[in-house]
């Protein structure tokens, strides 16, 4: 009889905390699988421009934060302080050719980009060091800086974006662009 009132006892306490996570996957949250029902769009996706230089690809993988009523210079990307020209995990160039960005030298392989922005001029950097989270940003492993060139989009663009533009053959540009800028460099397959 004892063993039934334990068994009994055991069954009620099991039921009472099954029914909180019922109740939150039926409230949209998680499933009783573990799986999330109604995922919530990512503040910051992943995004990927590709070019083809001279049939070598060159590929680029960040994530792009919004504007969100923000500005650049002071609120985000702050002028004077290095950025990591994204979000979330570093951005990363993989180009499978050697490359001339600007006036850098780019080896073959892969590396993480970041700029310096400022009110006059920005400045890519390419970085030796990979796989770090964004924010983790050594100076000592720059590769190199050039400058780049800017242009005002003629309207606000609420997600950061990085693109491959005017491509042709072994050249192309390589545009950041977020609210009205759009800063760009050139890029050359050597």
């Amino acid at each position: 009889m004892q063993f039934r009132s334990f068994a009994i006892a055991a069954c009620c306490t099991l039921l009472a905390a099954v029914a909180p996570l019922q109740t939150i996957a039926q409230g949209g949250g998680v499933k009783m699988d573990g799986a999330q029902s109604s995922a919530k769009p990512i503040a910051s996706p992943p995004a990927t421009a590709e070019v083809s230089l001279n049939g070598k690809q060159v590929v680029i993988h960040y994530n792009s934060p919004r504007l969100k009523g923000r500005a650049i210079g002071t609120t985000i990307v702050p002028y004077g302080q290095v950025w990591r020209t994204g979000a979330n995990p570093a951005t990363t160039l993989i180009t499978s050719t050697n490359l001339k960005i600007g006036t850098l030298s780019v080896p073959a392989g892969t590396y993480t980009i970041y700029t310096l922005p400022s009110a006059s001029q920005w400045l890519l950097i390419v970085n030796k060091q990979t796989g770090q989270w964004g924010t983790e940003y050594s100076e000592a492993q720059d590769l190199g800086r050039t400058p780049m060139t800017s242009k005002t989009l003629p309207s606000s663009q609420e997600n950061m974006s990085i693109s491959f533009e005017h491509t042709s053959g072994a050249a192309t540009e390589l545009h950041v662009k977020w609210a009205t800028t759009d800063e760009y460099v050139s890029v050359q397959a050597q």
